[in-house]
């Protein structure tokens, strides 16, 4: 199978239009900087601003600007990597730095929805290849040969005819006065040359995480910086009636105690009470003393138990709105051989980074600068210059190291609460939330209850799927992230289906969390797919495979789209599915290993960003319910190229674990409007005692290259689950898993 094509590596509808710029670098050398496009259809009326640049320096050093957030998923090694390979220099000689917030500059800047390899891939090689071409061609012009004489070699232009050579350094001066080339045109490297990409390269930070140097946002400091701290409402959305702000002020280190009014906007400057002296540590413990009496909002009576009870009356109710209708569902279920009925629940969920959400900021003279580990910069920037009135051009946001984000650092509110804070006292301020803060004021993942219905016929086919989704919103408008796509599968598989909802109206801000809503549905969907391979005396991995059929693309677009401006995503490819799933039905011995009583092996697989995966869980459970995974097996299919196996591998292992971890511990229930779990202590975390070896191998295909940080989540919650099943005779169909249920003695 080919694994190179010049057009691939840009979804379907991207431009190919990039541009370079060329010019001294101060002291000598060259800077490149280059224009590339966004995706879809906007993208070809409308040039993005400049994305990357490349400067290499008279000793041969090359520094390549890495634009997009790092929060541990690898994003700054990669995006360099993938120049460094087409401009053909020693890695050793890269220097990769965080690029400063400039989407004038940049374009999109953001760590979310596996975007960064899709958008950026071919455009990144094209340039890398671009610049090599100039500065051969000024080594050529130097030594007045054709340039189909010379070569390249990590960073050395070699003349064959008289085996001079000149380093990228020495020529880049000469390099900068050329014209660039016209990027659609240059020539790329057939993959089997490649030296960086494909190769296992370490982060380019892990040094400075292990020794623990300053890099995350937490670590910032600021001449003359205060530290902040900020009491909100347990109620979201509740706002300050009255507070003891004089007993507060004398608290050791105090120097300033104010109410700040906030907004409506749960997303944005929330009301409170703002702390701020000379340390944290005094600030936070002058905390304890402050009494706030609260106007609690029209949410203070929501609670999980009212929201299970609201759900069962919905499940029998007309519903909100029609996800998906295609044929005569109740003439299926008619006809159908088999018939089963359940009911699937999962709850709401914190995204627990281990770095709490923290934001330094200085307004003075009516600029704003900030310091943020956000996973988002500009929307950032774009709700500070709202809420403190000021033109967007007088904000200042520098990309600091997250300390993880999952999704949670696409909202900004604690930028946002930091910047306003520093306006109100006039200096430097440095607020950091704590664990409490960071449970309680969280952007969840939203919980949904699925009340489904399936039918297969005496030939063992699918034929009838009915689910009724009760989620969380108002006005036919799901909460941010509980949505559920109309292309779910198997709904673009089935020739009788009937997806609708209906909504609870909650106060609770969501948000994405890694892998938005797949690593909810896949849990419901991967589930009742083996109930009804169960039901009908099938093998889960052949039912699975006869659903998908032979291989081919699915005319309708399945999943979720990108960014803005990104387009429909590609169709959905059955033979991509089929492929991981045969793959890891190989690796793991499917239906081919004697097991002994009480271990199961279960498998699932899930199309998410672009990205095909497909797992199997061996699992054991004891008579006292509990449970150990022995292994699990993931086989993945995102296109024709892992950039960094190091940088794949950890985020595959870490998806699936953290998929594992979803199972097995962590839930937010409320009471009184009040989330009921405020530390990693009360809402569980995959320990590492229970974190089982998980084994990872690619499908190459000849697809476009996709992103890693998000699709190798989702399968892993129902596999862990069929596992189970196969282990016990038990389903589990409610999330985090009850170990009380699956008690034998």
């Amino acid at each position: 199978m080919a694994r190179h094509r010049d057009t691939a590596g840009a979804p379907e509808g991207a431009s190919r239009r990039t541009f370079l710029k060329v010019s001294s670098a101060a002291g000598g050398g060259m800077m490149i900087s280059f224009t590339l496009p966004s995706l879809g259809e906007a993208a070809q009326t409308t040039p993005m601003g400049l994305n990357a640049y490349i400067s290499i320096a008279p000793n041969n050093t090359v520094t390549i600007m890495a634009k997009n957030p790092e929060c541990g998923q690898g994003i700054k090694t990669m995006l360099p990597m993938v120049i460094a390979e087409e401009l053909d220099v020693d890695w050793k000689n890269v220097r990769a730095e965080m690029a400063a917030n400039n989407p004038k500059a940049y374009g999109p800047q953001f760590a979310g929805g596996s975007m960064s390899t899709t958008m950026n891939y071919e455009p990144l090689r094209r340039v890398g290849a671009a610049t090599r071409a100039m500065l051969v061609a000024a080594a050529a012009q130097q030594w007045k040969v054709p340039v189909a004489d010379c070569i390249t070699d990590a960073g050395v232009i070699r003349h064959k005819g008289s085996n001079r050579s000149l380093t990228y350094g020495a020529v880049a001066a000469r390099a900068a006065a050329l014209t660039p080339p016209d990027v659609k045109t240059v020539a790329l490297k057939d993959p089997k040359d490649f030296k960086i990409i494909g190769k296992f390269q370490t982060g380019v930070d892990s040094a400075k995480v292990l020794r623990g140097e300053p890099i995350f946002g937490i670590d910032v400091t600021r001449p003359g910086m205060l530290y902040a701290v900020f009491e909100k409402c347990q109620v979201h959305g509740g706002k300050v009636k009255s507070a003891n702000l004089d007993e507060v002020k004398q608290q050791k280190g105090v120097k300033h105690a104010f109410i700040v009014e906030g907004t409506d906007n749960l997303d944005g400057l929330n009301p409170g009470v703002a702390i701020v002296g000379d340390s944290w540590w005094l600030v936070n413990k002058a905390r304890q003393k402050l009494k706030v009496e609260w106007d609690e909002g029209q949410f203070a009576k929501d609670s999980t138990a009212g929201f299970d009870a609201k759900a069962l009356e919905l499940s029998k109710a007309p519903a909100d709105t029609v996800i998906r209708k295609k044929g005569d569902v109740d003439a299926a279920f008619g006809s159908a051989k088999h018939v089963v009925e359940a009911a699937y629940s999962y709850p709401f969920l914190a995204h627990a980074p281990l770095e709490p959400q923290n934001c330094t900021a200085h307004v003075q003279n009516g600029k704003v600068e900030i310091w943020a580990p956000t996973q988002n910069p500009q929307p950032g920037l774009v709700l500070t210059a709202k809420t403190l009135g000021v033109g967007e051009g007088d904000v200042t946001v520098h990309m600091i190291r997250c300390g993880g984000g999952f999704g949670r650092r696409l909202a900004n509110d604690y930028m946002v609460e930091a910047a306003w804070i520093s306006k109100q006292v006039n200096a430097p301020v440095k607020l950091v939330w704590n664990r409490a803060d960071d449970y309680g004021h969280d952007q969840y993942r939203p919980g949904g209850y699925h009340y489904l219905k399936g039918g297969v016929d005496a030939n063992g086919k699918l034929t009838a799927w009915n689910n009724r989704y009760v989620a969380f919103g108002k006005g036919g408008k799901f909460t941010s992230a509980g949505n559920l796509s109309q292309n779910e599968f198997p709904g673009l598989l089935v020739d009788n289906c009937l997806v609708d909802a209906c909504l609870i109206p909650t106060g609770i801000p969501t948000g994405p969390m890694r892998a938005p809503g797949s690593n909810a549905h896949a849990f419901v969907y991967q589930s009742f797919l083996d109930e009804l391979a169960h039901a009908s005396g099938q093998d889960p991995l052949k039912f699975r495979l006869d659903i998908l059929g032979e291989g081919r693309p699915i005319a309708e677009t399945a999943g979720g789209g990108g960014p803005p401006g990104a387009g429909p995503p590609p169709a959905f490819h059955t033979g991509r599915m089929r492929g991981v799933l045969e793959l890891v039905a190989e690796m793991s011995g499917w239906g081919k290993r004697a097991l002994p009583k009480g271990t199961g092996m279960g498998i699932a697989s899930y199309y998410s960003h672009l990205g095909y995966f497909a797992e199997v869980v061996e699992a054991s459970v004891a008579a006292d319910g509990a449970i150990k995974i022995n292994k699990v097996w993931v086989a993945g299919d995102v296109g024709g190229q892992i950039i960094n196996p190091n940088g794949a591998d950890n985020q595959v292992v870490g998806g699936v674990l953290d998929g594992l971890s979803q199972a097995l511990h962590p839930k937010i229930t409320f009471a009184n409007g009040r989330p009921q779990q405020t530390s990693f202590g009360q809402s569980g975390l995959l320990r590492m005692s229970e974190a089982p070896p998980v084994e990872v191998k690619f499908r190459l295909t000849d697809f476009p290259t996709t992103g890693l940080g998000e699709p190798a989540l989702p399968p892993a919650i129902p596999a862990l689950c069929n596992a189970i099943f196969a282990a016990t005779g038990k389903r589990i169909r409610q999330l985090p898993i009850d170990k009380a249920t699956l008690k034998t003695a």
